[in-house]
């Protein structure tokens, strides 16, 4: 829904809230008006129902309003006496038209002094976990959201099973887009394993289906902080079509708030010329520094002249992952390694010789654009990033590098005819970009599906930088072993080894149960 759909859209809700109270407001001492004013409507209701007036901006927040409306709702009946649980859920299942029949009612009186204390325990307990619920998708939504490590894409540096806090305003929190969906889930509702929100996900109908219509316009808060190269970011999946996360049952088109959450380290940033040589990342020419943290991992085979390795030596020693280990027919093994565990297993009396299984360039791989390009996972580019405001020329060659730009991520209709382009109906021989783009990687260069399989990320398909792990869950330990005790309460950016930070936020915890029981025996 465009912005100007949007204002009809709030005009015709303001002319149903005014059909619908003009006449509590006269009857609560206010001018009948007063009720079709946008905004100063919503603030004079706040006052008739003895509720701050700060009430009126939740009511402005997409998922958050959907969550509010039920509560003004009940509060403006009970402001007129309707204080039963029956007029309770006659508010809340009719979508507040009980209000309407209250409007209309020759009865009604206006209790100005009501109390706002819930009545009875079970009123005490909706109303703080109902408001409990507002905090936390607040919270979630626009300042910091946990997300768990499903994937070794990032392995050494973010393991499988970490859980992290994403912060949403080191690059400015996205509003949602998705204005009719359940709050502080992401595509799917748990236990029921549907939608978590409305979209008509047809292709075919995409642009005229009436579910559609209630898509927020893309609105981004200012962050404080630009993306830089080699940050790890959260994004959602450009390319996202699976209904759920692992779950390849058919093609979904989903909102760009609803598509997976996928989480890479960015290697390249708008305006940079990208290009991987022997699997090495090149920025405008020059070989990419990585953070030390950043450890990344190729497949190579080790010859041991059939000598056998012991598993607990690769997994412990060398920090090989489970799964990415195998033993080739000649009885060659094929590891999962780092350039520091590869020297060190140099060095094992078993071994050989280590080699990078690197695909030579030349050799084609399904790989971004088209494998027309004749490039590879680890031979690959050059290409540029796309900037914002930056303008490029326009071929049939030069296109499909630009072509889901134009009409996915920028909502422009593509037409070829012969050797001419047309984007909306003109013919065209360049393209002006209107976002910022980003290339995102694995560290487990050999087993990570990234851009180099589906290409640019948009800036606003960015979700968020992580900051901080605050779990660490390890599927093959044992026991407490399970739990990594050392990935507790460490930061994800930064020089040198991690540091968990676990015994100060448990000092803080007691701190804080301290001064609360301080407080308690004072009162």
């Amino acid at each position: 829904m465009s912005v100007s759909e949007w204002l009809v859209f709030i005009l015709i809700i303001q002319g149903i809230h005014f059909l619908g109270t003009w006449k509590l407001y006269q009857i609560a001492g206010r001018k009948s008006w007063e009720a079709i004013v946008p905004i100063y409507s919503a603030v004079v209701l706040m006052q008739i129902i003895n509720r701050p007036k700060w009430w009126v901006i939740l009511l402005f927040i997409p998922v958050i309003n959907l969550l509010m409306f039920p509560v003004i709702w009940v509060e403006t009946a009970r402001s007129f006496g309707k204080n039963s649980t029956l007029d309770t859920w006659l508010c809340i299942l009719s979508l507040g038209l009980y209000l309407y029949k209250l409007n209309y009612s020759d009865d009604l009186k206006y209790i100005s002094d009501r109390s706002l204390t819930p009545k009875t325990e079970v009123g005490e307990w909706v109303s703080s976990i109902l408001f409990a619920v507002i905090a936390a998708t607040l919270v979630h939504t626009y300042v910091m959201q946990p997300y768990t490590i499903p994937t070794s894409s990032l392995e050494k540096s973010l393991l499988v099973g970490d859980f992290l806090f994403v912060s949403k305003f080191h690059y400015g929190a996205k509003t949602p887009m998705s204005a009719i969906s359940a709050p502080m889930v992401h595509d799917t509702l748990p236990f029921l394993k549907t939608k978590s929100y409305m979209f008509n996900d047809n292709p075919e109908e995409k642009k005229t289906s009436f579910l559609n219509k209630f898509q927020l316009p893309y609105f981004r808060i200012p962050g404080f902080q630009k993306i830089k190269r080699n940050d790890i970011v959260v994004f959602n999946w450009p390319a996202d079509t699976v209904q759920q996360f692992f779950k390849h049952d058919r093609k979904f088109l989903k909102p760009i708030d609803k598509k997976s959450n996928y989480v890479k380290r960015c290697v390249a940033i708008a305006g940079d010329s990208l290009e991987i040589r022997d699997g090495y990342i090149y920025i405008n020419g020059e070989r990419s520094v990585m953070p030390e943290r950043a450890k990344p991992q190729f497949f190579h085979t080790v010859d041991t002249n059939g000598k056998t390795l012991s598993e607990n030596s690769l997994y412990n020693k060398y920090h090989v992952r489970r799964g990415e280990a195998y033993m080739t027919r000649d009885r060659k093994y094929v590891l999962n390694l780092d350039e520091e565990n590869a020297d060190a297993l140099k060095n094992h009396p078993a071994v050989k010789s280590i080699s990078r299984n690197i695909q030579p360039k030349g050799i084609a791989e399904n790989v971004f654009p088209s494998r027309n390009m004749g490039w590879n996972k680890d031979n690959f580019g050059p290409l540029y990033i796309p900037e914002d405001g930056k303008t490029v020329q326009l071929t049939k060659e030069t296109l499909p590098f630009y072509k889901r730009i134009i009409t996915e991520y920028e909502d422009n209709t593509l037409n070829v005819i012969g050797n001419q382009i047309y984007i909306n109906g003109e013919e065209v021989t360049d393209y002006t970009f209107k976002q910022n783009y980003y290339w995102m990687m694995g560290d487990n260069r050999h087993n990570s599906e990234d851009s180099r399989y589906w290409g640019y990320v948009p800036f606003d398909h960015v979700v968020g930088k992580p900051v901080f792990v605050w779990f660490s869950w390890d599927t093959y330990g044992k026991g407490f072993d399970k739990i990594r005790w050392e990935r507790l309460f460490t930061t994800v950016h930064g020089e040198g080894p991690l540091n968990s930070y676990r015994y100060h936020f448990l000092a803080l915890v007691l701190l804080y149960m301290g001064y609360g029981q301080y407080k308690k025996r004072k009162s």
